[in-house]
């Protein structure tokens, strides 16, 4: 399914297989998330994608031949692969610890082609291993809303007790079940009057879930702002004790209005999270299966790509959507 131009709908397209260079796995994809970023990549939001592109980066295969220098993984094994790509590994910010701001980094399905397609090609450094208790679509949808997740949920501090979740889509229910197994009192924010979600939130022990406008019953000790609405930072700097922390989690986020400075003040914390290391990746994989995660898919063909974003982008999808190859539908 190829993005010839933002704005336009995806298009089902005959492309020949590609070749893995050296250091790349050749995979059959099996299943691909449909992640928020996918769809500012499609509406033109984030503008400088390689077109014509093949989206999706949250992939799921299994490895079907194996370039040059390749050692990680072995024909047959099923890897996942994630947002990151590769990275230049020189660069400052690489050299320090921060691949994830890396200066000439690539992206899985925004400047390198991705998995809504049969066969993709992967960069072996930036694959994961993936818990064999998960079959494909549920393990799809663990690697970037629980990747970008947690590394929010991580960056959120270590001595939270009371931790907010603004937008409770798929991101925000994987890291609810990492906060209520770890002993946060959770605090989940929907959109106005979307009841449906409130009541999974419950379920998945969060113990409050109302409306985004609302106030929590208590002061929070962090925010995660997953849904891509910049007033949700004014509303939760209202909703943080001192000293708390908002994180914004995605790559896009509309403008934030101002606000006055005390909502700031006494040392209150906004900031942002920009992609992921593969210590993120690592961490989190490792911790999924003891939570364990279970992650709610909704299934979509290939050839359902357009209709599984255009749920996505009307709120319309619990949990995460997923496309799931012929092979696996």
């Amino acid at each position: 399914m190829v993005l010839e131009a933002p704005g336009q709908p995806l298009k089902a397209t005959d492309v020949p297989v590609p070749q893995p260079d050296s250091g790349q796995v050749l995979l059959r994809v099996h299943a691909c998330g449909v992640c928020r970023t996918d769809l500012h990549i499609v509406d033109g939001e984030l503008s400088e994608p390689r077109l014509p592109l093949i989206p999706g980066h949250e992939i799921v295969g299994t490895v079907v031949q194996a370039g040059e220098y390749v050692t990680r993984f072995k024909i047959g094994d099923r890897i996942g692969v994630p947002w990151l790509g590769y990275t230049d590994g020189t660069c400052r910010f690489c050299q320090r610890g921060q691949e994830n701001l890396c200066e000439r980094p690539g992206f899985t399905g925004y400047t390198i082609d991705g998995g809504y397609a049969e066969c993709t090609v992967a960069d072996e450094r930036f694959c994961f291993h993936l818990p064999s208790t998960y079959d494909d679509a549920e393990a799809a949808a663990l690697l970037c809303a629980g990747l970008i997740g947690y590394r929010s949920y991580r960056l959120a501090g270590e001595n939270v007790e009371s931790l907010g979740l603004y937008g409770f889509g798929a991101a925000a229910h994987i890291i609810a079940q990492v906060a209520v197994y770890q002993g946060k009192r959770l605090h989940a924010f929907t959109r106005p009057g979307d009841t449906e979600a409130q009541a999974f939130a419950r379920r998945l022990g969060a113990v409050w879930a109302d409306d985004s406008t609302k106030q929590p019953p208590e002061k929070l000790d962090a925010a995660i702002i997953f849904a891509p609405v910049g007033p949700l930072v004014v509303a939760a700097l209202k909703a943080t004790v001192k000293g708390g922390i908002v994180v914004c989690a995605g790559i896009h986020m509309s403008d934030i209005p101002s606000f006055p400075y005390r909502l700031l003040w006494e040392e209150r914390i906004i900031r942002s999270v920009a992609n992921l290391t593969r210590q993120d990746g690592e961490q989190f994989l490792e911790i999924a299966p003891r939570v364990p995660v279970k992650t709610q898919v909704q299934r979509f063909a290939l050839e359902e790509a357009n209709e599984a974003l255009d749920r996505l982008r009307e709120g319309q999808i619990q949990g995460a959507a997923v496309l799931v190859m012929p092979d696996t539908a």
